[in-house]
């Protein structure tokens, strides 16, 4: 919203923004849905980026902010990723008090939220 405000380092939210969504271009087929959503939460502010992409199994999301981990290496040489993104996006976001989340299913697409405190939001 136009209201709301971000106390964060510019170049980190474009980093932050653009790794997270993308990864959803990327990674949705073409007639695929990606949805970027802002809301407030008890704790602050998200940013969740949906798709109706591939998915991923619940087995690799505990590794996925791992540097250069790819859950598989021949559909990312077709994306052309480097295994860095989601580890950059964790990166900034832990610089700014915040967290990143990720829920998944296979085949039935992804949800990568950057979560911030609400000490770097405010509302005019």
């Amino acid at each position: 919203p136009a209201n709301v405000r971000l106390r964060a380092s510019a170049s980190a939210l474009r980093s932050i923004f653009g790794n997270l969504i993308n990864n959803a271009v990327n990674y949705t087929p073409e007639g695929g849905t990606i949805t970027v959503v802002w809301e407030e939460t008890p704790e602050g502010g998200c940013l969740s980026v949906r798709d109706t992409g591939i998915g991923i199994d619940i087995a690799h999301i505990p590794r996925l902010t791992e540097r250069f981990y790819r859950v598989d290496q021949g559909r990312s040489r077709d994306t052309g990723g480097t295994g860095l993104g989601l580890a950059i996006v964790k990166h900034a976001l832990g610089r700014h008090q915040g967290r990143l989340s990720i829920n998944s299913r296979l085949h039935e697409g992804s949800t990568f939220s950057a979560h911030f405190p609400r000490a770097r939001i405010s509302v005019s």
